[in-house]
């Protein structure tokens, strides 16, 4: 759970709140706005691109025994130097900024591999819902102690409503780094991994064996890949979402400070909803409420589509606030469900490898999501129809949901109603 509380802070602040509109206004600001737009999109994309086809390989090479934890230090390692790396560009290196958050989000993502394939180590399958959704919720509200010392930081620096300060928004990457780093040293001291497959005197070859024999498994256990396939689709419009909402709202003119405080409403929100989320899976199944959270972003896919539309100026940010609250209400109940709920259909001394796999489906979508968002809104001049192109996404990923078998082991109740 402490690792959810490290991590989070890179997503919320570099992720989400600050990079975004600090490659937007600072490094890239004569760009036409909706190419820096897919600029971000693509950098995105490209880093989950190449994460998948890494995760996989990775993953079956982490079952042996002692390999989970050695990983997951070597790409928090990299993440937390490229994150301190992000304070060395200058205003208009957009492409120095750019590799370095890609190389930084990649490592990031890198150990949440094998920190999700942890899950299994730690717990059973009667709790994993409710210690997922727990890890979730306190990386929310966690992370929001090193955002609220940015924000402090960046405040008294200078006027937020014209832009991000640069010295202080480089101070910003350090504190991140640190925080990850001081939160990250539990999971690095406790996690012993209790589920390994026999270690091999050739692990290269034999990984390799097993990873085509974990893609046939997979392909013939059709509850895990009809979830892998349900998964793909809908977490790519989540991911999205969470990765591209400050830029489209620096497209429709909200100011940073706007956004700021928006993102730390977010994240304010998401503690409780999340712990809801996992109370209710004591009466209703993972499955069940998958399909509730698809509902709540298809309803903000819409309002996100129409918010441009709206003239009055009131109205536009109460609908943008709206937006927000459905954000908040329901990102960490998806993640976290969807992570205890695959944990549940694997087996367990294979968690790495089969997680190297849920990683594939995850991070192919993350690429197509921010592709197709970018390439729509770039063709058409307008963001907001990049953002319509993500509706179908959600449709399809509960289209596949409602295909799983009617009793899973996702939960504790039978999922015949869908």
């Amino acid at each position: 759970m402490l690792y959810d509380v490290a991590n989070s802070a890179f997503v919320l602040v570099v992720v989400t709140a600050l990079m975004p509109i600090y490659f937007k206004d600072v490094m890239a600001p004569h760009l036409p706005a909706a190419t820096s737009t897919a600029y971000w999109a693509y950098t995105n994309g490209a880093s989950s691109l190449i994460l998948a086809l890494l995760a996989p390989f990775l993953g079956a090479l982490a079952d042996y025994p002692g390999r989970k934890k050695l990983f997951f230090a070597t790409f928090l390692i990299l993440g937390l130097a490229t994150t301190l790396c992000l304070a060395l560009p200058n205003p208009g290196q957009w492409g120095w900024a750019l590799a370095l958050f890609l190389c930084a989000r990649l490592a990031w993502a890198g150990a949440n591999i094998f920190y999700d394939a942890f899950l299994v180590d730690v717990t059973n399958s009667d709790r994993a819902d409710n210690i997922s959704a727990r890890g979730y919720a306190w990386g929310y509200i966690g992370s929001v102690v090193p955002f609220l010392a940015v924000l402090a930081l960046l405040a008294s620096s200078g006027n937020l409503s014209q832009g991000l300060p640069v010295h202080a928004t480089k101070i910003s990457f350090v504190l991140v780094a640190l925080w990850w780093c001081l939160f990250s040293l539990p999971a690095m001291r406790h996690l012993k991994q209790r589920h390994a497959v026999p270690a091999s005197s050739t692990p290269v070859r034999d990984t390799l064996k097993r990873l085509a024999t974990t893609l046939q498994e997979v392909r013939q256990r059709p509850k895990i890949f009809l979830f892998l396939l349900a998964y793909f689709f809908y977490i790519d419009g989540v991911d999205t979402i969470i990765s591209m909402a400050s830029v489209y709202g620096r497209d429709l003119g909200f100011s940073p400070s706007a956004l700021i405080v928006v993102l730390l409403f977010i994240q304010a929100v998401a503690f409780p909803c999340t712990l809801a989320y996992a109370q209710m899976t004591t009466r209703m199944s993972s499955l069940h409420l998958l399909m509730v959270g698809i509902g709540v972003y298809v309803c903000i896919t819409l309002l996100a589509f129409l918010l441009p539309f709206i003239t009055l100026s009131g109205l536009r940010t109460a609908t943008f606030w709206l937006i927000a609250f459905l954000v908040a209400s329901s990102m960490g109940g998806i993640q976290a469900l969807s992570r205890s709920c695959y944990s549940q259909l694997i087996p367990k001394e294979k968690s790495a490898q089969f997680f190297g796999i849920y990683n594939i489906f995850g991070k192919f979508a993350a690429i197509f999501g921010p592709f197709l968002l970018g390439i729509t809104g770039q063709l058409t001049g307008d963001s907001r129809w990049g953002v319509l192109s993500l509706l179908p996404l959600f449709l399809i990923g509960a289209y596949f949901l409602v295909k799983v078998h009617k009793r899973s082991a996702c939960g504790h109740s039978p999922v015949s109603s869908l």
